[in-house]
């Protein structure tokens, strides 16, 4: 829902609470939608996939970090939604292991979203699953294509790899651990990739990284509160 994303965006400034994001997209039809319905159901949608709270810890630091730069919008999305999707980041696995240039066997997805819910979801909605997975994945750039979809790699922007190294923080990791997560590994780059770009990520005041040896340290005194840095919400 990326283009639904940069219309509520555009029409709500940062920092507004859930209520004004609602109030944009329902009553204002802020991501431009025919009918009252699909109004109320894109806010609902929204919601579910993104919080549009600042109070949530990684809502508030996907949107800080949307206002920076356009480039990174996608990517932001992405990263946003594998964390509060489980049905998407059971598909990660597959695009993330295929090669620039080869072509996605739709098959991979299903199966995996199947290993992640067994039979919960019948074959209908296992579909409507596994066509909206692979269209979020084209939105974000790892796939190209509407019909035919072939892998590529993405480029990461700094914004994108604060937000991939903060996410991973958030959930406990630390040191080495936060450049081998799943939004690290979704960033298209190796670890000492990551590890150098954050560096610009740095100097852009995002993160903070101290480096000796093979002993990383990282944190994030401008997108993180006191409290935050003090939070683990556990693995998975």
């Amino acid at each position: 829902m990326l283009a639904e994303v940069e219309h509520a965006f555009a029409a709500v400034a940062s920092g507004s609470r859930r209520e004004g994001y609602a109030w944009a997209i329902v009553e204002e039809n802020a991501a431009s939608k025919q009918t009252a319905s699909t109004r109320k159901l894109t806010n609902q949608r929204l919601g579910e996939l993104y919080a549009l709270d600042p109070e949530v810890p990684i809502f508030r630091i996907f949107r800080q970090l949307w206002d920076l730069d356009d480039r990174s919008h996608p990517l932001l999305a992405l990263l946003c939604a594998l964390a509060r999707d489980p049905l998407l980041r059971a598909t990660a696995p597959p695009v993330l292991a295929m090669a620039p240039g080869t072509e996605l066997a739709r098959q991979h997805l299903t199966d995996a979203v199947r290993d992640a819910v067994g039979s919960r979801l019948n074959e209908s909605i296992l579909d409507k699953v596994v066509r909206n997975a692979a269209s979020s994945w084209t939105q974000s750039g790892h796939l190209k294509g509407r019909v035919r979809k072939v892998r590529q790699r993405i480029s990461p922007t700094p914004g994108s790899i604060a937000y991939a190294l903060a996410l991973g923080y958030l959930l406990g990791y630390r040191g080495q651990r936060l450049l081998e997560t799943l939004w690290a590994k979704s960033l298209d780059v190796s670890s000492a990739e990551v590890l150098g770009l954050a560096h610009d990520a740095k100097r852009m005041g995002l993160l903070d990284i101290k480096q000796a040896g093979e002993i990383v340290e990282i944190s994030f005194p401008t997108l993180l509160t006191a409290e935050e840095r003090q939070l683990r919400y556990g693995t998975d």
